[in-house]
């Protein structure tokens, strides 16, 4: 798989925003007729189907899958907050790459990409919101332009640290994370307070499904990502500019 271009790494967030755009429209419904898509959500869809073939009742599968939903982007936002707080919120923001100590705290010693993880944990919970086409294409994207973007990293943080990042990059697994450390601390402090901001669309999603989700309303959950969203690009003026401290990763 080719690795994401410096261009792509630049526009990363205006990518992702783009995929997640498309997936809630699904103007394909209407190129492709034949296909019979629709635009009812996959909640729906899939709690419909659920309590047609007998696995559970309608009520009882909407409930589960909204939980289902709430650990995943419950899991997603919690992993980028707990990576950008060791990075840094600046810097995670940053449109190029910086690099001046190897990171190895927190996360980062049981995944090397925990930013990445969380941004997919994140697609699966909130594709229950997009009509099934729409999930299907957002989280095989993500899931793509994930690999593509730590694929695009990996060469330029071993040119930064040599070696010691090489044998990093064999004991600490990409993705998936290990159960336990796999890389000596550092000793990086943790910036909670940036990492709340820089991450606050992530959280506020989650605590609109914990909040809203309840009553069932696909229309108000859609808004309340609209507003988390907004809320979060307010909250980005005023994170501090990226300095050359850490390394994404």
């Amino acid at each position: 798989m080719f690795k994401a271009s410096r261009l792509e790494y630049r526009f990363r967030f205006l990518i992702h925003a783009l995929i997640f755009t498309l997936a809630f429209w699904v103007p394909w419904v209407e190129w492709i007729p034949g296909l019979d898509l629709t635009r009812k959500t996959t909640w729906l869809v899939a709690s419909s189907w659920l309590s047609l073939h007998g696995w559970m009742n309608f009520q009882v599968a909407t409930i589960v899958l909204l939980v289902v939903a709430l650990l995943f982007t419950g899991l997603g936002a919690w992993l980028r907050t707990w990576g950008a707080a060791y990075v840094g919120a600046g810097v995670v923001a940053a449109r190029a790459m910086h690099g001046a100590v190897m990171l190895t705290d927190g996360p980062y010693r049981r995944t090397r990409n925990p930013l990445y993880l969380g941004t997919l944990l994140h697609t699966i919970g909130l594709a229950i919101l997009m009509p099934p086409s729409g999930a299907i294409f957002a989280i095989v994207l993500i899931w793509v332009f994930q690999i593509r973007l730590a694929l695009a990293e990996e060469p330029f943080l071993a040119a930064q640290f040599g070696q010691p990042y090489l044998n990093y990059a064999a004991a600490v697994p990409r993705f998936l994370p290990y159960p336990t450390p796999r890389a000596e601390a550092a000793g990086t402090a943790p910036r909670w307070g940036q990492a709340v901001l820089g991450e606050l669309y992530f959280i506020a999603v989650f605590a609109v499904l914990a909040v809203l989700g309840w009553n069932f309303n696909g229309q108000w959950l859609r808004q309340g990502i609209l507003i988390s969203l907004g809320t979060w690009l307010v909250a980005r003026a005023f994170m501090p500019a990226a300095k050359a401290e850490t390394a994404t990763a």
